[in-house]
């Protein structure tokens, strides 16, 4: 991956509906979104590198979080929504969730139901060419936001993340981890592991799809990631790629 600073890392981040509190201690980093509803740049964006991820953190009691298990694809709809979120596919329920306007609440800022914050997560290469992110024990959220609530940890909470990258040709992207996550690739659904489930993997091949996401060796496109930590008693997240840049939307 190549950074336009002198350090390599690379924060992941999504663009919310409001400004935002740093995890890290950084303050406002999101300018919010722009006129046409399009995610903008964090106020430090410098090109490579310069990715934010936000983190919305949930209670116990929203319906659609710690009561459901299972494996549950098809939940969101084959096209991202003009305004960069999932579209709820169900016209009522699905096995691990209550319906359209709960599902709307996990990466929308709604006050009282979530809340917002940001938090960096470091890229490591290793090989030359491949960049990892890996916990197996993901809790950002820890003590934050509307706390444990009574658990070991917080485990409720989503992660919503916006990049775009130029498309060389040979690119993967490989997610590794509970519970739900589904990636879209220039607006496309590329990966879908949602459900409430222990740890699954997918990987998004490029080439192999890209007929499937309307992509061409040489152009720019959108890639944007949605998870959800929804149940206990573990959270695993594991994102691996070669997409050697990725850029600020």
């Amino acid at each position: 991956m190549r950074f336009s600073t002198s350090f390599a890392i690379l924060v992941l981040a999504a663009c919310g509906d409001r400004p935002k509190q740093s995890l890290d201690g950084g303050g406002d980093v999101d300018a919010g979104p722009g006129d046409d509803g399009q995610p903008q740049p964090p106020n430090d964006a410098q090109g490579c590198g310069s990715l934010t991820a936000t983190l919305r953190d949930f209670q116990t009691a929203h319906p659609d979080f710690e009561d459901f298990l299972g494996d549950d694809r098809g939940i969101v709809a084959i096209d991202l929504g003009a305004d960069n979120k999932p579209v709820y596919a169900s016209a009522g329920t699905t096995p691990t969730t209550t319906g359209k306007t709960t599902y709307d609440q996990w990466y929308r800022d709604v006050a009282g139901t979530n809340m917002t914050s940001t938090k960096a997560l470091p890229l490591v290469e290793a090989p030359a060419g491949t960049f990892t992110f890996s916990d197996n024990a993901f809790f950002p959220l820890d003590n934050l936001g509307f706390g444990n609530q009574g658990n070991a940890h917080n485990f409720h909470f989503t992660t919503e993340i916006h990049s775009t990258f130029k498309y060389n040709g040979g690119e993967i992207f490989q997610f590794t981890g509970d519970d739900d996550v589904w990636v879209f690739v220039n607006k496309k659904l590329a990966l879908d592991l949602g459900g409430v489930h222990g740890v699954e993997q997918a990987t998004v091949d490029f080439d192999a799809k890209a007929a499937a996401l309307g992509i061409t060796v040489g152009s720019t496109y959108q890639l944007d990631v949605f998870h959800a930590e929804r149940h206990t008693v573990e959270s695993n997240f594991k994102m691996v790629t070669t997409i050697e840049c990725f850029i600020i939307q």
